[in-house]
């Protein structure tokens, strides 16, 4: 008998699925781009190599700074201030 993964995203999978959507990612979704100041929403999309956490699935941010070809965004998660790295592809402008 195998033991079970304990992974960041083991079982998490399911979450993360989009059946209303094709799963191939456009390339205007790769190339967007954000000025500092934005608004933007942290949107998961299924590549699970440089995903943010799910737990900030749906949070609205300000884009902080460009680095490299992500973006620093700053939300706030109760009283503190958090800074994720995240890339482009999965940011939307809110």
């Amino acid at each position: 008998m195998s033991r079970r993964s304990k992974g960041l995203f083991s079982g998490r999978s399911r979450h993360l699925a989009r059946h209303n959507k094709p799963s191939k990612i456009a390339v205007r979704e790769i190339i967007k781009e954000f000025k500092p100041g934005d608004k933007v929403a942290i949107v998961p999309k299924s590549n699970m190599k440089n995903i943010p956490h799910p737990r900030y699935k749906g949070k609205i941010a300000d884009v902080i700074e460009k680095r490299g070809s992500a973006y620093v965004v700053e939300l706030r998660v109760y009283n503190a201030t958090k800074r994720l790295t995240v890339p482009g592809l999965h940011l939307k402008r809110a």
